[in-house]
Parts: structure tokens; sequence; C-alpha cells
């Protein structure tokens, strides 16, 4: 499994519009063919963060992810919503349910 789990710190003048973009592009994902799991979290303390656990079958199906058109169109409308850049990590799953 490949596992990426990227933070994100949105305006907090953007977060309805964030979480409308966020859900669309999540439920796309999960319909890639690579795609494991894709969840999305927003921070109960601060709603202005958000956290994505995402969960694919290989290396090649998170960068495949990369690429779709879906991805992009979220790239492309949610970056300049954000405070900051994503912080991105990967991790190798030791034990997943």
């Amino acid at each position: 499994m490949y596992i990426v789990v990227v933070h994100s710190h949105i305006q907090t003048e953007h977060v309805e519009r964030f979480r409308e973009l966020t859900i669309r592009n999540a439920e796309a994902s999960r319909r890639e063919e690579g795609c494991v799991r894709f969840d999305v979290l927003q921070q109960v303390d601060d709603p202005t963060r958000f956290t994505f656990v995402e969960i694919f079958k290989s290396k090649e199906a998170g960068a495949k992810h990369l690429e779709t058109g879906h991805f992009k169109k979220w790239l492309e409308e949610a970056v300049p919503l954000m405070v900051e850049p994503r912080a991105r990590v990967i991790y190798r799953g030791v034990s997943l349910t």
C-alpha cells in the first residue's frame, strides 16, 4: 500500500468553498482503479485545517492520481484558498484494517 497524508490550512473566508471542491475531488478519487481509500478530515478545534488520508494500491496508482483531470482541477481551484502550501507525507502501512 502507498499512503499519503496531506495537511492543508485554508483561509477562513474560503472554508466552505474548499470543502465543496474537496468533496467533489474525493468522490472522483474514490472511483479511481488504484484508490483503496480517500478520507478528508476537518479539524474540530480549528475548522480551517484539513487532513487527507489517501491510500493507493501502489506508488504508481498514487502517481496516476496526480495526473487525473479532477485532481488538476482541484489544485487549480483549491490552492489559491490556502494560507500556506500543503504539507504532504508518504507512509508505509504497518497494521491496517
